[in-house]
């Protein structure tokens, strides 16, 4: 038997998404005795990451427990209205991710988790400082 993977894909991957708009696509299990599922979670979610608190806030969440599941190596489809914020953002102190998380949740063994990362709007990178050279601290008095 395979080992146990999560696949997701989104209906319009390697765009940025816009505010207000509908995020969709699928995600599938292979690889997964459906006999040892106990359920499976799927989730839209930014985080955090920087100095400072991390945080993370859950968008939009659905389950469906072993009973529901049916076939899971047949696709299942998600679809959500996107918020207005907060954007995606790679700064210097802090970035904020979107994504789509997937958890597979087993009657016995570990959990397995698979994300794909998205960007909500299109905010270009922080750039990083420029250095100054000391000759050009113009006023400053050694």
């Amino acid at each position: 038997m395979n080992e146990p993977e999560v696949f997701i894909r989104l209906d319009d991957d390697g765009r940025p998404y816009a505010p207000g708009t509908t995020l969709s696509g699928e995600y599938r299990l292979d690889g997964v005795d459906s006999a040892n599922v106990q359920a499976v979670e799927v989730s839209v979610l930014w985080h955090s990451e920087g100095k400072g608190d991390e945080d993370l806030a859950v968008h939009e969440f659905w389950r469906k427990d072993a009973e529901a599941l049916g076939d899971p190596r047949r696709p299942e489809r998600f679809s959500t209205t996107l918020p207005q914020s907060p954007l995606s953002y790679e700064g210097q102190i802090v970035k904020i991710h979107w994504c789509v998380r997937a958890r597979v949740i087993f009657k016995r063994g570990r959990d397995l988790v698979a994300q794909k990362v998205f960007r909500l709007g299109n905010v270009p990178p922080a750039r990083p400082p420029v250095a100054v050279k000391p000759e050009e601290n113009i006023g400053v008095i050694p």
